[in-house]
């Protein structure tokens, strides 16, 4: 039997006959089969591998030959851009069966939504928090709309499975099986994952073990991280953002080019500097409005010669039309950030895949040289979830209430289906929950109480269904059209003259603030704006795996990759900078103007030996990703009785009061519980332990 003929038959014609396919890509061949037979899957391609048409030519040919009715797949993403994306290609392929599809996200309106519920669609594409928002929802009858959906469809899992919106997505599918009253087949999408095998079982839930599964990978692994030939990654350092302003303008004019920046301030600054140079540019960031995205993105697909300049808010898949150029200011926080945006190239028949890296300064050279030589070497970090989730736990259990209205106090864990955070760890969670009013009981059964009301009822609970605490940000308004949101600090700083703002590419003049309604009105000016955000970064810092590659290139390895002349000079610097902070046998404790211990381990295996060495480590100091403060009274004595209490065993470290503050969902935890939670996110024992059995040179470096 041929692939095609796995498929129902209009859509084995529609493939031959409409999109022109003689057959189907290897990834496409091999999920036909296990899709088909109903299994769980986590299907690996790199970026424009086929894998959307892999998950739904076989869903959608169940859904034809069993009749499947009403809202029968669910399709997830993890943005709603991706969503946009996706939706007319989806329309599409659904189309060609007789069936729809609807979109579902925070951007559609009241209207659109009502449209759905009257007449449900074959297919539903949404992000997690809108599913959970259908759930709890008292215009949508859950038990109605969900009760004839058979699989999920994840796509860009990976970028779930690594942080708190894995988990929320896991348990809103628990609750989503249970009203089904069915298994409900879940099918994985990803471009870039080092444990694939790993993440299957996790995307599985509490069906891991009980269900078929595989993972689908028509490559062998090493193949599968989609590695160029070396010529066609480069690596140059060029000092200022000014200066990559200028390389971006003078390289492959006429070309398309993406380039990508690790924070919104970089993609601001860039971006004025291209248009000051005459440069065709365009702007994609997440303050920047969505309708100020969409402008950038569209007209972006449309042009050739333009440069278009992002956040990772372009690195999941979305389309921006015939790309021939990536560039990497500094570098990406890992080798699978670098696999998916290398992966936006080389998609057009005779082209390579290529990326352009423009470090800033010596530690964004060597940043990128260290991740590429992981990169050379296949290597790519595994997705691990975020342990001990409490703060879900606890979110979820109010979600629930908010769903059933009355949850049985014995019966609720049933939701979860043994699903590991709800197993006995979360009696004490929900015991904090009753006793400080968050839920009431009565009579056998729970409900939402008066201190939920109190702290996320605005809005209908909306404040619920979203696993993340945002920092405050001011609309900035020109006339009646969003630009986007700046940080309120800009709009609080002592300044003389105009306050002038960076938003867009442009520069604006505040003309008038709404405090309390958190806007600002702008005219636009010529130039001299600032742009500032919050970091809302969650990394933590460099990994072990990236900042020891980095310690290797300060010891003499390069990255297979081509070195500009201004590069190799600059890396040389850098090597002669580091002379007396690295050695190939251990690590170093130098002392100068302080005393310093060059662990290159990253920062949770730094922060993680800073708490175990908490009688000789310097309480008042920044961890870094490289090195950590000693007492400057540090003794021989007191060093080797540290050495000897460490190897007996690690501490965790004590996460801040801003760190707990950030914790959604935080205050529904007892604080012991929410400081461990964070506590045990922010250690990396494994790098710590590796930093003590490596062995420690002390050195003294005068006036240094």
């Amino acid at each position: 039997m041929s692939d095609l003929e796995l498929l129902h038959p209009t859509l084995a014609h529609h493939v031959v006959n409409t999109l022109g396919w003689p057959s189907l890509r290897p990834l496409q061949r091999e999920a036909l089969r296990p899709l088909a037979d109903g299994e769980d899957a986590v299907l690996l391609a790199p970026t424009a591998g086929g894998k959307t048409e892999a998950a739904l030519f076989p869903l959608l040919s169940a859904m034809a030959r069993h009749q499947w009715t009403g809202v029968s797949v669910v399709y997830v993403c993890p943005i709603k851009a991706l969503l946009n994306n996706l939706l007319p290609r989806v329309e599409r392929y659904a189309g060609w069966l007789g069936r729809r599809v609807a979109l579902w996200h925070g951007d559609v309106t009241s209207a659109a939504r009502a449209a759905i519920l009257r007449d449900l669609p074959d297919i539903l594409l949404t992000t997690p928090e809108s599913l959970e928002s259908m759930l709890v929802s008292t215009k949508v009858d859950h038990t109605v709309v969900f009760a004839g959906v058979r699989a999920v469809v994840v796509d860009e899992v990976h970028a779930f499975a690594g942080d708190d919106r894995g988990w929320h997505l896991l348990c809103v599918l628990e609750r989503l099986t249970r009203v089904t009253r069915r298994p409900i087949q879940r099918v994985g999408l990803s471009a870039t994952v080092g444990n694939p095998v790993e993440l299957l079982d996790w995307l599985q839930g509490s069906s891991r073990g009980r269900r078929a599964a595989r993972v689908v990978e028509p490559e062998p692994s090493g193949q599968a991280l989609d590695r160029p030939p070396p010529g066609d990654v480069e690596l140059d350092h060029v000092g200022s953002v000014a200066n990559a302003a200028k390389v971006v303008a003078s390289l492959h004019r006429g070309e398309k080019r993406l380039v990508f920046c690790d924070s919104r301030r970089l993609v601001e600054e860039l971006g004025a500097h291209l248009r000051a140079l005459g440069v065709t540019t365009f702007l994609s960031h997440a303050s920047l409005s969505a309708e100020e995205r969409r402008r950038a993105e569209q007209a972006f697909g449309e042009e050739r010669d333009c440069v278009i300049v992002a956040t990772s808010t372009l690195e999941l898949g979305i389309d921006v039309g015939d790309l021939d150029r990536v560039i990497q200011i500094d570098a990406p926080a890992t080798v699978a950030a670098f696999l998916q945006r290398v992966g936006r190239t080389g998609r057009r028949p005779g082209s390579r895949r290529n990326c352009l890296f423009l470090a800033l300064d010596h530690a964004g050279l060597v940043q990128a040289a260290g991740l590429l030589l992981l990169w050379g070497r296949h290597w790519v970090e595994p997705v691990t979830p975020p342990p001990e989730p409490r703060h879900i736990v606890a979110q979820q259990l109010l979600a629930l209430c908010l769903q059933e209205f009355r949850v049985g106090d014995r019966s609720w864990a049933e939701w979860w289906a043994g699903l590991e955070p709800f197993g006995p760890a979360a009696a004490p969670i929900l015991n904090h929950l009753v006793a400080a009013g968050y839920i009431d009981t009565d009579d056998g059964m729970m409900f939402i109480g008066p201190a939920a009301e109190a702290a996320f009822g605005t809005r209908h609970f909306m404040a619920l269904t979203t696993v993340f605490t945002a920092a405050p940000q001011f609309t900035v308004l020109h006339g009646r059209t969003e630009i986007g949101r700046t940080d309120p600090s800009l709009l609080c700083d002592r300044e003389e003259g105009p306050r002038l703002l960076l938003l867009a590419g442009r520069s604006w003049r505040v003309t008038w603030v709404d405090w309390k309604r958190r806007r600002c009105h702008v005219e636009a000016v010529e130039r001299g704006g600032r742009a500032r955000w919050q970091s809302a970064d969650r990394s933590y810092g460099g990994s072990y795996a990236l900042v020891q590659a980095m310690r290797e290139v300060l010891l003499g390895a390069d990255p297979p990759v081509r070195l500009t002349h201004r590069a190799e000079k600059a890396l040389a610097e850098a090597r002669d900078d580091h002379l007396d902070v690295v050695h190939p046998g251990g690590t170093i404790i130098a002392r100068g103007d302080d005393v310093r211990w060059w662990t290159w381990a990253g920062y949770r295996a730094n922060v993680t030996l800073r708490s175990t060495f908490a009688s000789v480590a310097d309480p008042r100091q920044q961890v870094t990703d490289a090195y950590l403060r000693l007492r400057t009274d540090i003794t021989p004595q007191a060093w080797s009785s540290a050495v000897r209490d460490a190897v007996q065993g690690l501490t965790l470290p004590t996460p801040d009061a801003k760190a707990l503050e950030g914790l959604k969902f935080g205050a529904a935890l007892p604080p012991r519980l929410a400081e461990r939670t964070l506590a045990v996110r922010l250690a990396d024992f494994a790098g710590a332990a590796a930093v003590l059995d490596q062995p420690q040179r002390f050195v003294t470096y005068p006036g240094r």
